[in-house]
């Protein structure tokens, strides 16, 4: 697996390990309207899964997409990929909107369900980075056209900026 995703895989299995389904129902103590830890977590593999998508399509076309980047897409590449800054605050489109949570999972099948996950975006992204080498392949909706590498650094980034928030709602709830 690419040292990046590597590196998400391990983070997002330590912010999990040891809870319970219970336990993975909190959310922060004082924005008790923030998503729950497995919220967070369905989130993350919405993500994965509609870059997997957006990735899939310009394999399929066998061609990278045709848009340059605006200067302010420049700027949120620059902050996001180069800085490793990830905004806070930022609301969520709503195909990476995670949903109420019918059934409460453990961190364990949270952790195999980030791995499996990340497991097929890195082959997707392996296929892609072979097509494409390091042209901006396809586009992200706010961050404009990025390459294999940085689609691949940008959920780091994303990723590590959600597990800090899982370690800090199990800081509150002294987990």
């Amino acid at each position: 697996m690419n040292p990046d995703l590597q590196q998400l895989q391990r983070a997002i299995t330590y912010s999990l390990r040891g809870l319970d389904s219970a336990q993975t129902q909190l959310r922060p103590k004082s924005h008790r309207d923030r998503w729950t830890i497995q919220q967070i977590i369905e989130h993350l593999l919405l993500t994965y899964s509609s870059t997997e998508t957006t990735i899939d399509a310009r394999l399929e076309k066998r061609s990278p997409t045709r848009a340059k980047p605006s200067l302010m897409q420049r700027i949120g590449q620059y902050t996001v990929i180069r800085l490793g800054y990830f905004p806070h605050g930022r609301k969520a489109p709503a195909m990476v909107m995670p949903a109420a949570t019918e059934k409460p999972l453990s961190g364990e099948v949270l952790t195999h369900s980030a791995g499996e996950h990340l497991f097929r975006l890195d082959a997707i992204c392996d296929e892609g980075e072979k097509l494409f080498g390091a042209v901006q392949c396809a586009s992200h909706h706010v961050l404009g056209p990025l390459s294999i590498s940085q689609w691949r650094k940008f959920h780091l980034i994303h990723g590590e900026h959600h597990v800090r928030q899982i370690l800090a709602i199990r800081k509150a709830y002294g987990l």
